[in-house]
Order: structure tokens, then C-alpha cells, then sequence
């Protein structure tokens, strides 16, 4: 069977942020990997852009504005890097495909860091839900997509830890198992 995948290039993408939206809150940092077998990885945290936070998602990242701001980088010059990498990472026919676990909240930030930054985003406007590829592979409710019912079944039941580049692994694992999943 002819490989359907040929003319794309799966980068598997988290991010953690401090809130809810990129309109109010800032993009804190991202993570990706190559689903390829190489697994070629990028991870940078960003310096905030905005003061609001909340407290829920600062204690699930174990991010602190405080650190972020001394040990962040610009978020203009971040998403230029991870700009740079996805260019330097895919091959020249492919092009590449935003992967990830509830794929509208990663992508939303991403997106908008782009726009916001005035850099073009090279995956465009697209974006691959593992949550929506699994519901449809398996024929399940939106309820049973959740993160602990897929690992379950593709990941040993591994937890996430809420850093951004090793959640795209263990998602990127989830992900190849899936496609391999017969």
C-alpha cells in the first residue's frame, strides 16, 4: 500500500500557557517533535507578553510569571526560532501538519503568536485533532476522547506532566501507535 502521508510532515505540538485564550493571556511554552523515527524535538519558554495569569494554570505548569520573565525568551524572537526549526525540519516537497491532543487550544496559541508577531505560521490555518482522529477511528463519543481514555488504550496509560516538550512526545508515541493501530 502507497503511503498517504508522502506530500506531509507531522510535527507534533504542546504548549502551556498562563490562561485559557491568547487574547488575555500569555503563551508560556512549546514543545514539539517530529513523528518521524528521529524524533527531532524544540522546546523554548517564552517571556510573558501579557501580566494576566491564573492561578489554575500556572500550578498545572508549575510556571511562575516571575520565572518566565527571567528565564523566558522574547516571544517575537521564540516564535521566530520554532519558525526556523519547522522550515529547517521538513523535507522540501512536504509540507507541514500541526498534530495535536485538542489540537483548537495549542493551535489557537501558536496561531496567534504567529499573527501577533507578524511571522508567517507555516501551518497555516490547519491543524490535525488527535481527539477528533481517534473519535473517528474508533467510532466513540466526544466524552470518551479524553486524554486518560486514549492513553489507556495507546500510551500504557501514561499521564501527561504538563511540559510542553514532553507532552508532544508521549502525544507523538499516542499518535504513532494510533496510525499503526490496524
Amino acid at each position: 500500500m502507497q503511503n498517504p502521508f508522502i506530500d506531509e510532515f507531522f510535527i507534533v505540538i504542546d504548549v502551556e500557557s498562563a490562561g485559557p485564550n491568547p487574547g488575555n493571556y500569555a503563551l508560556s511554552s512549546i514543545g514539539a517533535c517530529t513523528l518521524n523515527q528521529t524524533r527531532e524535538t524544540f522546546y523554548i519558554e517564552l517571556i510573558p507578553d501579557s501580566e494576566l495569569f491564573t492561578d489554575e494554570a500556572l500550578r498545572i505548569s508549575n510556571f511562575s510569571m516571575e520565572y518566565l520573565k527571567e528565564n523566558g525568551i522574547d516571544s517575537k524572537e521564540a516564535m521566530q526560532k520554532f519558525s526556523d526549526w519547522v522550515s529547517g525540519i521538513c523535507p522540501e516537497n512536504a509540507s507541514p501538519v500541526f498534530v495535536a491532543f485538542n489540537a483548537p487550544y495549542d493551535w489557537m496559541f501558536v496561531n496567534e503568536y504567529f499573527h501577533r508577531y507578524k511571522i508567517a505560521n507555516p501551518f497555516g490555518y490547519k491543524a490535525l485533532d488527535i481527539k477528533a482522529f481517534y473519535m473517528g477511528k474508533h467510532g466513540v463519543s466526544w466524552k470518551d476522547t479524553s486524554f486518560k481514555n486514549v492513553a489507556e488504550r495507546y500510551l500504557d496509560s501514561k499521564s501527561i506532566e504538563h511540559h510542553a516538550l514532553q507532552d508532544a512526545i508521549d502525544t507523538a508515541d499516542m499518535f504513532q501507535r494510533m496510525l499503526e493501530d490496524n
